[in-house]
C-alpha cells in the first residue's frame, strides 16, 4: 500500500503506465478517474482502500448470517419433524386411553345393571333356609366361589378374594346367598367406578397431553417455514465450500 501511495505521489507517470499495461486494479482505476484522486491520490487512495475494506467486512457479516440462518433453518426443521414423530406418539395413547375409558365404562354399566336386578330380586326377601353347620358351610362355599368369580373377570380386586376367605373387610360368609351375591354386586361396582374414574383422568391427561404436542408441532412448523425462507435469501452468501455440505444435510434431514 506506501509503496503504491508513494508512486502516486512522486512519480504518476510510471504508476499510469504500469496500471495500463497490468489492466489497473479496480482501486486504482477509482483513484485515476476521479478529479478528487488526481489532485490528492495518496489520500484518495486510503478512502478506496478503506471503502473497499468496509466492503469485504460487509460481506464478511453477510457470509456469516448465512451460515447462521442455514444452521437455524436445519435444526428448527429437524426440531419440527421430531415434535411432528411425539405428536404423532401422544396422539396414539391418547386413542388408547380412550378405548380404555370406553371399555371401563361398558364394564361399570353393566355391573350397575346387575346390581340393579340383584336388588329387584332381594326386594322380596330371601328364603327361609335351616340355621345348621351345614347351611353355613354352603353359604361360605357360595361367598368364596361368587368373590373368586368376580375377581376372575376382573370386577373385583384381587385382594377381595384374600378378605372373602378370612371373612374380613365386610365379607360376611353368615349371610344369605341372596344377600351375599348383592354384596359381592355392590362391591363390583365400587370397584369398577374407581377404575373408570382412574381411566377418565388417564385419558384426558392424555388428550391434553395430545393437544400439547399438537400445538407444538405446528409451531415448529411455522418456525421452520420462516426460518427456511430467511435461509434461502441468504443462502447464496453461503461460501463455495460449505454449500454442498449444507445441501447434503438438508437432504438427510428430509429424508
Amino acid at each position: 500500500m506506501n509503496v503504491v501511495a508513494e508512486m502516486l505521489l512522486n512519480e504518476p507517470a510510471p504508476l499510469a503506465i504500469w496500471a495500463t499495461l497490468t489492466l489497473l486494479t479496480l482501486p486504482a482505476l477509482l483513484v485515476l478517474g476521479s478529479p478528487h484522486g488526481v489532485r490528492r491520490p495518496r489520500r484518495a487512495l486510503l478512502e478506496v482502500i478503506e471503502a473497499f475494506r468496509e466492503r469485504d467486512e460487509r460481506h464478511r457479516r453477510r457470509r456469516h448470517e448465512a451460515v447462521q440462518a442455514v444452521r437455524y433453518a436445519e435444526e428448527v426443521r429437524a426440531a419440527a419433524g421430531r415434535a411432528a414423530h411425539a405428536a404423532e406418539l401422544w396422539q396414539d395413547r391418547w386413542q388408547q386411553a380412550e378405548q380404555q375409558r370406553a371399555a371401563a365404562w361398558t364394564t361399570l354399566a353393566a355391573a350397575e345393571e346387575r346390581l340393579r336386578r340383584t336388588r329387584g330380586a332381594a326386594a322380596f326377601g330371601t328364603p327361609w333356609t335351616p340355621q345348621t353347620p351345614t347351611e353355613y358351610a354352603a353359604r361360605e362355599r357360595f361367598l368364596h366361589q361368587a368373590v373368586r368369580a368376580a375377581a376372575a373377570r376382573g370386577e373385583l380386586p384381587t385382594a377381595a378374594v384374600a378378605d372373602a376367605l378370612a371373612g374380613r373387610a365386610g365379607w360376611d360368609p353368615r349371610l344369605h346367598p341372596v344377600e351375599q351375591e348383592l354384596a359381592v354386586h355392590r362391591a363390583a361396582v365400587a370397584h369398577l367406578r374407581a377404575r373408570y374414574e382412574l381411566t377418565a383422568d388417564a385419558e384426558q391427561t392424555a388428550w391434553h397431553d395430545c393437544q400439547l404436542a399438537a400445538r407444538t408441532r405446528q409451531s415448529l412448523r411455522a418456525e421452520a417455514a420462516q426460518a427456511e425462507a430467511a435461509a434461502a435469501a441468504l443462502r447464496p452468501l453461503l461460501p463455495a465450500d460449505q454449500a454442498p455440505a449444507r445441501q447434503a444435510r438438508r437432504s438427510a434431514v428430509a429424508a
